[in-house]
């Protein structure tokens, strides 16, 4: 009888959380719709936009939000490191089948740890709102170095100096917010209201605006194209990863709240824009955005799969 309950009771969730991120689904494929009623060129504002912005204000509010201590960045900053050295190093083994140019490896190779931000967000209130803090310097901590191992693979190959990487690196949008935010924080500082309001506004546009872009600049066919080097990488970003933290995190008797937030973190599709940082430095541009596709199609069987998961284990 306890069996059959924990069957209903796992069906039960699992159909809130497919409930509660169908409108997330149904946007992008609302954006897959309504593609040509803009030039790529608009759909490429609309990106710069939510880098620039949209997403820095999210990510600024969401840190700036609330007290956060010393002690919490010393908690989560290496366990977000390490899921990304995880991932690296994972990703690394699928080296002899990926392409002959090193370069265009590391354009792929980057899939296995960049992360996509506006599905963390999307995600995280099916595990608890009151979890947005943690991601939010999760992904602050995460954001410089997920970078600095992207552009340092690529520059093996690539034309940019020491000075132009760490220029690019530094200013990064999300980096700059996450760190103003998290200084915030720490401050203990409660910015007033109407200061703060603008911020507030921007966050509420950057997840809406993100979805749209991600169904009209994505390839709806490139499962079509999964073969074995493209498939493990996605295996490691989505399943693999995940899994080693999941147990990770049960072994050691982490705080649920923070295991939910590092699961949830490792089990996130590739960044939407990776192939832009591969197109920069002259990699295969088209292999990482079939990858990109190929990591955010398949993350919607998985990540519910994941969220569920949190919510029974964790």
């Amino acid at each position: 009888m306890s069996q059959l309950n924990r069957k209903a009771r796992a069906t039960v969730v699992f159909a809130v959380i497919l409930m509660g991120l169908t409108p997330s689904f149904l946007m992008v494929a609302l954006g897959g719709l309504v593609r040509r009623r803009l030039s790529p060129q608009s759909w490429q504002g609309l990106d710069k936009l939510n880098f620039e912005v949209l997403f820095p204000a999210l990510l600024f509010f969401a840190a700036s939000g609330r007290p956060i201590a010393i002690a919490e960045l010393g908690r989560i900053g290496p366990a977000v490191w390490s899921i990304l050295a995880l991932a690296l190093a994972l990703g690394f083994l699928a080296r002899r089948a990926g392409p002959d140019k090193f370069l265009d490896f590391a354009g792929a190779w980057q899939a296995a740890w960049r992360f996509n931000t506006a599905i963390a967000f999307v995600a995280l209130p099916s595990i608890g709102k009151e979890l947005t803090g943690q991601m939010a310097v999760a992904i602050g901590m995460a954001v410089p170095v997920a970078n600095v191992m992207a552009v340092t693979a690529l520059s093996r190959g690539g034309s940019l100096s020491l000075r132009e990487t760490a220029a690019k690196i530094a200013l990064n949008p999300f980096l700059i917010a996450s760190v103003a935010g998290v200084a915030v924080g720490l401050s203990g500082y409660k910015i007033p209201a109407p200061i703060l309001a603008p911020a507030e506004m921007l966050a509420h546009a950057a997840i809406p605006i993100a979805l749209l872009s991600i169904g009209a600049t994505m390839n709806w066919r490139a499962l079509a194209r999964l073969d074995l080097f493209n498939g493990y990488l996605c295996l490691v970003r989505l399943v693999l990863v995940p899994a080693i933290v999941l147990v990770a995190c049960l072994l050691l008797g982490s705080d649920p709240g923070f295991a939910a937030v590092l699961v949830l973190f490792a089990a996130l599709p590739t960044a939407s824009a990776a192939h832009v940082l591969a197109s920069a430095f002259g990699a295969d541009r088209t292999l990482a955005a079939t990858l990109i596709a190929q990591s955010t199609l398949l993350s919607a069987v998985t990540l519910p799969l994941w969220i569920l998961t949190i919510r029974l284990v964790i």
